[in-house]
């Protein structure tokens, strides 16, 4: 799942089911993205496994990750040199927005910096 322009987004949506969560999160996201200009990469983790895996390069020239799970993350390693915020995939689908804003914030923050969203 892409959306053009601005700021490059990396992310990645799992729930517990790894079903419709993790897409409806998917989807909004894209929306979201694609209303502030911002190109994302998105990787789902759920039932069917990961399906449209980030590359290096996709985590590489993301300016900020956006981790939105319930679940621990095959791979999470990969994120660790990253600017990232992670919140719970229900806390994004509730207030979608409180994210939004917590990734701009991370646009100028230091490389290597992490929040976690309740």
């Amino acid at each position: 799942m892409t959306a053009n322009a601005g700021h490059r987004i990396a992310a990645v949506t799992a729930c517990v089911s790894g079903v419709a969560h993790t897409y409806m999160a998917a989807e909004r996201l894209e929306k979201l993205c694609s209303q502030e200009k911002w190109s994302v990469r998105i990787e789902t983790q759920g039932a069917l496994g990961i399906e449209c895996e980030l590359t290096d390069e996709d985590i590489r020239q993301a300016e900020v990750v956006l981790l939105i799970t319930d679940i621990e993350l095959s791979g999470m390693e990969r994120f660790e040199q990253c600017r990232y915020v992670k919140c719970g995939i229900n806390a994004f689908l509730r207030d979608p927005q409180k994210v939004m804003s917590a990734a701009r914030k991370m646009l100028s923050a230091p490389q290597h910096t992490h929040l976690i969203l309740d």
